[in-house]
């Protein structure tokens, strides 16, 4: 296992490097790769573990009972899910994750971090890097299940305009903010960017061919460079 690429997860700061191994092996730790639109978790099914993507990345979907599928979050290079049915325990997955390409995948039964803390276990006592190893992971893991609650917030915001422009707008505008460039890529190809922002692919696609008609912006596939009139027509 590469220790070097897993421990410069976010996830992991804090947390000394020499208590790693040991904290990985307690957490029963495994690495699973994974090819383009394989699922990684099935709705229905139960999990006791929480996924850090590695390398590629994860899209979560909601499929209806006709086959439907919609994409609700993409999870990237450093981030994790399926973190709240791990901690839960027995709770049915009400969402699908499948690898967005090929993906590779660490997993950690991070219920065992709530459930059992052996005194003899080094991870468990201080570290030079000052605290405890698991309460460290346990500080970590707070920060990403509130970050994921804004990334929920912001999707709410991005599909509550009644217009396919209204969401685009949302979208690309957040998606600038956040990456602090008017150029940029975004995780999703046009079938996806349509599931993620709840409209018809042939329609968002002729939305956006006419706001690169009418200068707001410039894309070529999932590359997108938005103009300053992009902004003014926002305004």
């Amino acid at each position: 296992m590469d220790f070097k690429t897993i421990f410069d997860n976010s996830i992991f700061s804090g947390i000394d490097e020499g208590d790693m191994e040991e904290l990985l092996a307690f957490l029963e730790a495994r690495m699973e790769r994974y090819e383009k639109d394989s699922l990684v978790y099935h709705m229905g099914d139960t999990t006791e573990r929480m996924g850090i993507v590695l390398s590629g990345g994860v899209n979560i979907l909601r499929t209806d009972l006709w086959g439907r599928q919609s994409i609700l979050d993409h999870v990237a290079v450093g981030e994790v899910f399926g973190e709240t049915y791990a901690c839960l325990g027995g709770e049915p997955l009400m969402v699908d994750a499948a690898a967005a390409c090929e993906t590779e995948i660490l997993f950690l039964r991070i219920r065992k971090l709530l459930t059992e803390a052996p005194e003899n276990d080094r991870t468990a006592k201080e570290t030079p890097s000052g605290g405890y190893a698991r309460r460290r992971l346990l500080q970590n893991m707070l920060y990403v299940m509130t970050g994921k609650n804004l990334n929920l917030a912001r999707k709410i915001n991005h599909i509550t305009p009644r217009s396919i422009r209204g969401r685009i707008e949302s979208y690309l505008s957040g998606e600038a903010l956040r990456r602090k460039s008017v150029d940029f890529d975004i995780p999703f190809n046009r079938q996806q960017m349509a599931d993620y922002l709840l409209v018809d692919r042939s329609a968002l696609s002729a939305e956006l061919s006419r706001m690169q008609e009418e200068g707001l912006l410039t894309f070529h596939k999932n590359h997108f460079h938005l103009h300053p009139e992009f902004r003014n027509a926002e305004e």
